[in-house]
């Protein structure tokens, strides 16, 4: 069986507010919430995005679903025997999180480290309700924290995403070739970032994940002031990475900015197309189902291309 990802957005969508889940304190009822609200605004199957096979045969428990009892083992047997599946595409799914210095800002009360660890665990909730291997792998300037993928680690990425903290500047190459060099298996490789490299830095991080057979995915996280500038008085700005402060004039600076960000992303956008790697920018101040959608949207995507 495989559902269709919808585009639009999900009833009730005002409860995915980054704002609001910020409130919550519990990372893994963040997930649950987000992850089950989700799927029940989208009235269809857990395993979305997935093709299902048939697995094994187990006893009827009293809840299960009567739709999954096998009537033909019944028939030959006269004992109930439910149906089991498993994922067609069962993937490894790594997550990396950058927790650098500049991951701290926010220009409301959800920074982008907040909501990069919403949006992580979200999809790793959700990547193991597929049951997929999940795995963590939390960085800087180098590997802070590693959870090796499994079907059995949900908790302890939820764990490793819950306590991760800005303490230092980041680095990108280093940090991301010891992922590389930690899967024992090609699977999907998720960077979640600001991505504050050049382009060419971020491909050459990216690229060595790629050359190994993993499909990878950047979930480029902004704060909705560094994509907008919307600052209309002077005043200092500091580079959390280095904690040099520089006076801005907006009225000249402004226009400057907005284009230096769009051109940014835009060559970010244009490299990863290039080189096969999966390209999403994601606003802080945007709700998480947009975020889960165009997960979804691109297993999907990948999975057509396998079959």
């Amino acid at each position: 069986m495989r559902v269709r990802v919808a585009s639009r957005a999900i009833p009730g969508s005002r409860f995915l507010d980054p704002t609001v889940l910020s409130r919550i304190g519990n990372l893994e009822l963040v997930a649950q919430t987000v992850v089950e609200g989700f799927i029940s605004g989208m009235h269809s199957s857990p395993f979305l995005g997935l093709s299902l096979d048939f697995a094994a045969h187990r006893p009827y428990m009293p809840g299960d679903d009567i739709r999954k009892v096998d009537w033909r083992v019944y028939a030959r047997t006269d004992r109930f025997y439910v149906k089991e599946y498993e994922a067609e595409t069962n993937a490894s799914v790594m997550f990396a999180l950058d927790v650098s210095r500049s991951m701290d800002y926010g220009s409301g009360e959800v920074t982008k480290l907040d909501y990069a660890r919403f949006l992580t665990a979200c999809l790793a909730y959700l990547s193991a309700g597929q049951r997929d291997r999940v795995g963590a792998a939390i960085f800087d300037a180098d590997l802070v924290d590693h959870v090796a993928p499994s079907v059995r680690n949900r908790r302890l990425v939820l764990a490793a995403i819950d306590r991760a903290r800005p303490q230092r500047a980041g680095e990108l190459i280093q940090p991301l070739r010891k992922v590389g060099e930690s899967l024992r298996r090609s699977g999907i490789v998720v960077v979640v970032s600001d991505f504050y490299a050049p382009p060419k830095t971020v491909l050459e991080a990216v690229a060595a994940l790629r050359s190994k057979g993993h499909d990878v995915i950047l979930f480029h996280v902004l704060d909705h002031a560094e994509l907008r500038f919307p600052f209309d008085t002077p005043r200092s700005f500091e580079d959390l990475e280095t904690g040099e402060r520089l006076p801005i004039t907006p009225e000249e600076m402004g226009e400057e900015y907005r284009e230096q960000v769009g051109a940014h992303t835009s060559e970010l956008a244009r490299l990863m197309a290039q080189n096969g790697i999966d390209y999403e920018l994601f606003d802080t101040s945007e709700p998480l189902d947009g975020a889960l959608f165009r997960y979804l949207s691109l297993r999907e995507k990948r999975l057509k291309g396998r079959s």
